[in-house]
């Protein structure tokens, strides 16, 4: 169900599976006078997987002068493999390198991936200007593109219709104040309000923080937990934890999952890749935008996994191309309604086909108002489980947010190296 990495991933994997074999060696095209072939690795092992297969087969059908051999294995597999194989360029041309979109930079650093410069609004070019926000600025780096995003998602409120019934609610929350109203009534009866995760999972937290006006980071990577608006943004969603019991304390991802499938929560945060579980456990399902926040803001968290071109393919041009394909309408169409996912460009709001789907569209509306999570933020990933996970474990278990932000604060900077 939902994506486990805490990297944040946003296709979760499995075991190793190859779509087509593909060594570790620079491609090269079949014959003298044959297509050119582009090795491709990738770690979407999940429902969504199909989805990528189909993207491939089209771009082949519609490019019979380039073939694609797309490897999918594990995200850690990849992390070993790929570093290496680049630096000696024996690797694939193309890769999602990580299920963390800021590890590009590492590979920046190495220049072990190619500046992508076919960029414009041309057939075969990337469309960067339409892209889902936030997701260009992550992947670009002195002024120079490194990646596009291979994927995109927003978190939306899932919500139990029957246990909505039975509360006497009659639509699902519309701003965060009538979310903190009903995750109190809802919780009766052995039934929990909100199925809220704070470890191994996709983070929930931010989003609540964020539509109480408060933040993790400045845009120089200090931490501004510690802040009055900080430390408010916390405040309301501790305490319904720790002494109204909204939530269990504690629960990992799978967990929070686990609780709402089987119909003992009201209400989770999550992605796309959880409404079919969610579907076939018999939940009576309910899907809604994230409420707005107390200014009246609308805003989620995106999450995405970059895709990259090696420095050292011997088929820039054709790597372009394809990128430009995967990133086209027509693809990001076809590949929503099959998979769920939200496009990950901007400018699909008012497709028909999309707007039909009343998952897919729920997801796909709200991709112009999602945020990243700890973009461009050094050694975010510790961050995250070094500083940010302890935080709301702290402070949903009674310790005082004003002394667990403190905390919190002095080890986010220590890891990002802020001097204030």
């Amino acid at each position: 169900m939902k994506k486990r990495n805490t990297a944040l991933a946003v296709a979760a994997g499995a075991a190793a599976v190859a779509l087509a074999l593909s060594g570790c060696s620079t491609s090269s095209s079949s014959s003298a006078s044959g297509p050119v072939t582009l090795k491709v690795w990738t770690g979407f092992t999940g429902g969504d997987r199909p989805g990528y297969a189909q993207i491939v087969k089209d771009f082949e059908a519609s490019h019979p002068d380039i073939k694609v051999q797309m490897t999918v294995q594990p995200w850690d597999t990849i992390q070993q493999k790929l570093p290496s194989a680049w630096l000696t360029g024996q690797g694939p041309d193309i890769a999602a390198v990580s299920s963390d979109p800021n590890a590009v930079a590492q590979y920046v650093k190495t220049n072990s991936v190619l500046a992508l410069t076919d960029t414009g609004s041309g057939k075969d070019q990337i469309n960067t200007s339409k892209l889902a926000p936030g997701t260009v600025k992550e992947f670009t780096y002195k002024g120079k593109l490194y990646g596009i995003p291979a994927n995109f998602a927003t978190l939306s409120l899932y919500y139990n219709k029957k246990l909505f019934q039975q509360a006497g609610i009659t639509n699902p929350p519309k701003t965060i104040d009538e979310l903190a109203q009903d995750a109190k009534k809802l919780t009766t009866g052995g039934h929990y309000g909100i199925s809220l995760a704070d470890n191994q999972t996709i983070q929930m937290w931010p989003v609540l923080q964020w539509l109480e006006g408060g933040d993790i980071v400045n845009g120089k990577g200090c931490s501004v937990l510690q802040t009055s608006a900080g430390q408010k943004s916390l405040s309301t969603w501790a305490d319904l934890v720790a002494k109204g019991k909204v939530s269990p304390v504690g629960q990992t991802g799978a967990e929070a999952d686990s609780l709402f499938s089987a119909g003992k929560a009201a209400m989770e945060i999550n992605g796309p890749w959880a409404a079919p579980g969610y579907k076939s456990a018999g939940v009576d399902l309910g899907i809604a935008t994230i409420p707005t926040g107390v200014d009246g803001t609308s805003v989620t968290l995106g999450s995405t996994a970059p895709l990259s071109v090696s420095a050292k393919t011997k088929y820039p041009k054709q790597a372009q191309e394809f990128l430009a394909y995967w990133t086209s309408k027509s693809t990001q169409e076809k590949f929503s309604l099959k998979t769920g996912f939200p496009p990950l460009r901007t400018d699909m709001t008012d497709d028909a086909k999309l707007t039909a789907d009343p998952t897919v569209s729920v997801f796909a509306s709200q991709v112009g108002n999602a945020r990243l999570y700890l973009p461009h933020v050094p050694q975010a990933t510790k961050v995250d489980s070094d500083g940010y996970v302890p935080l709301i474990g702290k402070i949903t278990r009674g310790t005082s947010v004003a002394s667990a932000t403190k905390d919190a604060a002095q080890t986010i900077d220590g890891l990002t190296g802020c001097s204030q």
